[in-house]
């Protein structure tokens, strides 16, 4: 299966993810841009401000009352990053109209509501109001202030800012403290006005659905109708845009904070342009250190007993693979020598069958289970829209399938450490 376009304006597409697997239809608003230090902290607060009244429904309480009025629709949003892009996420999950007591058109309720939140704030005199606002900066300065109660955030994100000299992905996707209290209603009214006819967006509605009954509501509806054309305005990564250089010496960057237990992270590169390279890297980190069966689990936590977690995760928009452990801090030294033997063991073809076939049943698994979470299937899609890559689920299985051993060796060897960042007391 796979979600069928339909763009409405250029710039502004519909995604329909036709399903009767679900009792519930799904919609999902996202307005994409290029994540940028000018803006970042301005994008975050955005859905937070919308979320507090509407045009017609002044309150969050008031918007309460008419999702309760749908059958208790539920509805949220937030910030997500991508690659080098922020993503501003609404969405809004209704009980399909056929289980409604007179087949009420629920879903066009819900998803002119979703709108209205997004295009039609509240606004008093021409701007947010100002009560709004500063509760919404003292959540947010709450948000980024956190990242460092959580550790192993704290530590990934360090070193992906490290690695990116806090540029494009390299930066916070809450964005920066300092910045907060420089947003006054009079700027941020301003940029929400220009984001909404800059963004790509993107609409995603998974469920039962009538294509051309939906297509012609959006297309009337006052808020779309308001929007003007644009260019793509966000940037483009997948394995066939993001060029790495080679790195001569990796960088080390030791942190020193009151922890009881050392937090590494090593980000590595992959340089390799070769055929099949999403799948052949997702295999070769599954390997690595992705699930029970992986090398970084079996040698680093279970054998050598030097992490209490050992992972690893593969960022597809950017071709990283970030290895995380924490670990006693005075086994920092043991645990990277561990580590870089599994990583020479996979250039030298020291695994065997049995691997790449755990591998390949752990993420077979993972991709089935896409379809059967609508949620996961919707981020499924928008992951792909994103990249421009458009793998639908049974070919991306057949892909994984594919891959050989040969082939994991030949990226193995086009595998760099980039940063090693390490927290320690």
């Amino acid at each position: 299966m796979s979600d069928k376009k339909i763009e409405l304006k250029q710039g502004i597409k519909l995604h329909l993810i036709p399903t009767n697997i679900f009792k519930t239809n799904l919609v999902c608003v996202l307005l994409t841009v290029p994540l940028e230090k000018e803006t970042v902290t301005k994008n975050a607060i955005i859905p937070f401000l919308l979320k507090r009244g509407t045009e017609n429904y002044k309150t969050q309480e008031e918007i309460n009352k008419k999702l309760d009025d749908l059958y208790g629709a539920s509805f949220d949003c937030g910030i997500d990053k991508i690659g080098d892009n922020q993503v501003i996420k609404f969405y809004v999950e209704t009980i399909r109209d056929e289980y409604t007591a007179n087949t009420e058109n629920i879903m066009e309720k819900a998803l002119n509501l979703l709108l209205e939140i997004i295009f039609k704030p509240v606004l008093e005199k021409g701007y947010f109001k100002e009560d709004y606002l500063k509760t919404e900066k003292e959540r947010l300065k709450k948000v980024i202030e956190s990242k460092i109660d959580d550790k192993d955030l704290y530590a990934l994100e360090n070193c992906i800012s490290t690695m990116y000299n806090n540029e494009g992905f390299g930066i916070y996707k809450y964005g920066f403290l300092e910045e907060v209290d420089k947003i006054t209603k009079e700027n941020i009214t301003e940029y929400y006005l220009k984001l909404i006819q800059t963004a790509k967006i993107d609409i995603f509605i998974s469920g039962n659905i009538n294509e051309s009954k939906i297509k012609d509501e959006l297309l009337k509806n006052e808020n779309i109708e308001k929007l003007i054309p644009r260019t793509e305005n966000y940037k483009l990564n997948n394995e066939f845009t993001e060029i790495k250089q080679k790195v001569e010496k990796p960088k080390e960057i030791v942190e020193n904070m009151n922890v009881s237990q050392g937090k590494l992270v090593i980000g590595m590169d992959i340089l390799s342009k070769q055929k099949n390279l999403q799948c052949v890297s997702l295999v070769y980190n599954a390997i690595l250190g992705d699930g029970a069966n992986s090398m970084l689990f079996k040698n680093v936590r279970e054998k050598e007993s030097l992490a209490y977690t050992a992972r690893s995760n593969f960022v597809k928009q950017k071709l990283n693979i970030f290895i995380r452990c924490g670990i006693e801090i005075k086994n920092y030294k043991k645990a990277l020598d561990i580590i870089e033997k599994q990583l020479d063991n996979l250039k030298n073809g020291d695994f065997i069958d049995e691997d790449i076939k755990n591998a390949k049943k752990y993420l077979i698994s993972g991709v089935k289970a896409v379809s059967e979470e609508q949620d996961t299937e919707v981020v499924y899609y928008i992951g792909q829209e994103i990249a421009k890559t458009n793998m639908d689920l049974e070919t991306y299985l057949k892909n994984i399938e594919a891959v050989t051993k040969e082939e994991i060796v030949e990226l193995a060897s086009q595998v760099q450490i980039n940063t090693i960042y390490f927290l320690k007391k």
